[in-house]
C-alpha cells in the first residue's frame, strides 16, 4: 500500500506541474489573441486608404468603367499559385487539418502550386498529396508578419503585368482560419486578377470629401503601386487572422486539457485520501486487536 500511495503521490504532482504549464499556456494564447486581433482592427483605415487610392486610379486607367478583364471564377484552365496559412507548433485541435481540407477542395486545377506558411500545415498538405513548392515561417508576433509578407511577394512569382491586372495566366489565393465569435472557419481570398465585382464596389465607394483627388500622370504606374500595397495589407491582415486563429485554437484545446487535468487530479486526489485512509484504518485495527489481546492475557493469567 505504501508503493501505492508513493505512486499517487508522483501522479499528483506530475498532473499539477503540468496543470501549471496549461495555465501559462493559457494567458499566452489569450495575451497573443488580442495582439494579433489589434492588429487586424489597426489595418481598417489604412486599407480603405489603399482601396479609395486603387479606385481612382482604376477610374483614371479605364475611365469608361470596362474595367480590366478578368479570368472566370473557376481557375481550372490556369496556373494557380496559392499560400496556406497553418501552424509551426501543434495543440492547435484540427486547426491545420480544417485549413487543408478546405483549400483541398477549393482548388482543383492540376496546375496548382502551393507555398504553405508553417510545419505543421507543410506535413498535412504533403500528406495530401499536394507538391509544394515551398515553405515560410510562422510569425513569432505582429512585429514579424512583415517580414512574412515580403517573403511570400518576393518568392511567390507574380509577374508585373498580372500584379497590374493586364492577364489572365496567373491567380493568387490565400487560404487561412479566420476567427469567429466562437472560434474560426477557414477562408479563401483571390488576390490576383483582381475580382470585377470588388472593382465594381470600389467605384461605386463615395469619396469623403466633395474635391474627388486625380492622377495627373503615370496613371498605368501608379494604379500597380497600389495593387501592389493591396497585395501587402491583404497578406498582412490574412496572416494575423491565421494568427489569431491558430491562438484561439489552442486557448480552446488548453481550456479542455484544463478542465481534464482538474478532473483528473479530484480522481486522483480521491484515491490518494481513500488508500490513506484505509492505512490508518488498518493500523488503528491492528493496535485495538493488540491491545485485546494484551488485555485478554492479563485477564487469564493467575500470576497477575
Amino acid at each position: 500500500m505504501a508503493a501505492t500511495i508513493a505512486a499517487l503521490r508522483r501522479q499528483i504532482s506530475s498532473a499539477g506541474d503540468l496543470k501549471a504549464v496549461v495555465r501559462v499556456m493559457k494567458a499566452s494564447a489569450a495575451s497573443a489573441i488580442g495582439q494579433y486581433e489589434r492588429s487586424v482592427e489597426a489595418l481598417v483605415d489604412y486599407a480603405r486608404t489603399v482601396e479609395l487610392g486603387l479606385g481612382v486610379c482604376m477610374r483614371s486607367v479605364d475611365p469608361g468603367g470596362a474595367h480590366i478583364q478578368l479570368p472566370p471564377t473557376r481557375v481550372d484552365d490556369i496556373v494557380v499559385h496559392a499560400v496556406v496559412y497553418g501552424s509551426d507548433q501543434g495543440l492547435v485541435g484540427r486547426f491545420n487539418e480544417e485549413v487543408v481540407d478546405y483549400a483541398m477542395t477549393q482548388v482543383a486545377s492540376s496546375s496548382v502550386k502551393v507555398w504553405a506558411v508553417g510545419e505543421r500545415v507543410y506535413e498535412r498538405l504533403l500528406d495530401a498529396g499536394m507538391a509544394l513548392e515551398g515553405s515560410f515561417a510562422v510569425p513569432g508576433s505582429v512585429e514579424q508578419i512583415t517580414q512574412l509578407v515580403v517573403q511570400i511577394l518576393q518568392e511567390v512569382p507574380i509577374p508585373e503585368s498580372a500584379a497590374a491586372g493586364e492577364q489572365q495566366s496567373a491567380t493568387l489565393i490565400l487560404f487561412h482560419n479566420r476567427p469567429t465569435g466562437k472560434g474560426y472557419n477557414p477562408v479563401s481570398q483571390r488576390l490576383l486578377p483582381l475580382d470585377g465585382r470588388w472593382q465594381r464596389g470600389l467605384d461605386k465607394q463615395p469619396w469623403p470629401t466633395s474635391q474627388r483627388p486625380e492622377v495627373l500622370s503615370a496613371n498605368k504606374q501608379t494604379l500597380r503601386a497600389f495593387i501592389r500595397e493591396h497585395l501587402f495589407v491583404s497578406l498582412f491582415r490574412a496572416s494575423a487572422e491565421s494568427l489569431a486563429s491558430e491562438n484561439a485554437s489552442r486557448l480552446t484545446a488548453m481550456q479542455r486539457a484544463d478542465r481534464n487535468i482538474g478532473e483528473l487530479l479530484q480522481s486522483l486526489h480521491a484515491s490518494y485520501h481513500r488508500l490513506r485512509q484505509a492505512g490508518i484504518d488498518e493500523e488503528l485495527f491492528d493496535v485495538i486487536s493488540g491491545f485485546d489481546a494484551l488485555s485478554s492475557n492479563t485477564d487469564t493469567d493467575p500470576q497477575r
